[in-house]
């Protein structure tokens, strides 16, 4: 645990790094691009602040074993730079890489292996989006489980459950690994099958993530979500997985940078307003439609038989614009 009188900012830290050094037993400091160790020692400062300030908990060490591992290096005197089909970092030289996107002047990179031993360098550009149009749309969207999402339009879109589906080979995957000694080279290759299937997953995940946001930056100038407390629902022990499985909040993560791009306004419609209880007909708060379990229901004042979800959207459609207008 921390002990009081141990540096733990950027300064303090540095010295000691500084005198580390020159230990003949760590020597091999010196063969690390030296402001790679230094953005460690950011990010140490960084936990340390956060940590004092309750804003997270105390500081874990990395472990060597981990298989997901980055590191991070500033780029200093064009030291970091694109020649051809190869990349230059400092102290590594010219790497061949696989080119994505143009790039422009480059300010940091960050190297990742991943788990399955392949290698990215992410690197952190200067970029101005150039403005693009949208079709001038309006739209709510109410998010689900069982459907990603039901929007105002009357569109459904289904979930499509992509770690639910591979549930079975993982399971089987995991049984093979451990039945495996631990370290050993068979041990290794079950280790990157298990994996690979975690990737495609994850993969699987994204691509369509990015794909539903697209659709919907470029179909609507105003998209009006609700602004779920996740952190708060996980805490439902049933119904955790569905929901990081499903990843509401990276999909509105990619919707509000996209938005960025395009110009569009997302805005987020209180957690606590009774969107599926509003008959969106005549303004009846039906409270029975508290329960989940009911999905349709019939409004009691005006006997509009209503899609809980698609109703919903339209209420929070009607209620984002009212709060745009009051902006």
């Amino acid at each position: 645990m921390y002990k009081a009188g141990t540096p733990t900012s950027y300064a303090g830290t540095c010295k000691i790094l500084t005198s580390w050094k020159q230990q003949d037993d760590l020597a091999f400091l010196k063969q690390v691009d030296a402001v790679a160790l230094q953005q460690s020692l950011r990010d140490l400062d960084r936990a340390f602040q956060n940590f004092f300030q309750k804003r997270s908990g105390y500081p874990t060490r990395k472990s060597k074993h981990n298989h997901r591992q980055s590191y991070r290096t500033l780029n200093q005197n064009d030291g970091i730079r694109i020649v051809g089909k190869y990349l230059r970092l400092p102290k590594l030289g010219f790497v061949r890489v696989r080119q994505s996107m143009e790039i422009g002047k480059i300010h940091h990179v960050t190297i990742t292996r991943t788990p399955t031993n392949k290698y990215f360098a992410v690197l952190n550009i200067e970029f101005t989006p150039e403005p693009r149009k949208n079709r001038g749309g309006q739209i709510g969207i109410d998010m689900g489980i069982k459907t990603f999402y039901t929007d105002s339009n009357g569109r459904t879109v289904e979930n499509p459950k992509y770690l639910e589906t591979a549930r079975k080979r993982l399971a089987r995957a995991q049984r093979k690994l451990s039945r495996k000694r631990m370290g050993s080279k068979n041990y290794q290759k079950q280790r990157v099958r298990v994996a690979l299937l975690h990737e495609k997953v994850a993969n699987q995940r994204n691509d369509f993530l990015q794909k539903q946001s697209s659709i919907l930056i470029r179909e609507n100038q105003t998209i009006c979500i609700e602004n779920l407390k996740i952190s708060n629902m996980v805490r439902n022990h049933k119904l955790a997985q569905a929901i990081r499985s499903v990843s509401w909040s990276r999909f509105f993560t990619m919707l509000i940078y996209k938005a960025s791009w395009y110009g569009n306004e997302i805005v987020k419609v209180p957690s606590n307003y009774p969107s599926s209880q509003i008959c969106s007909v005549c303004g009846y708060q039906n409270p029975l439609v508290k329960n989940l379990g009911i999905r349709q229901w019939t409004c009691p004042q005006c006997h509009t038989a209503h899609d809980r979800d698609y109703n919903a959207s339209i209420n929070i459609l009607r209620k984002g614009l009212q709060q745009l207008a009051l902006s």
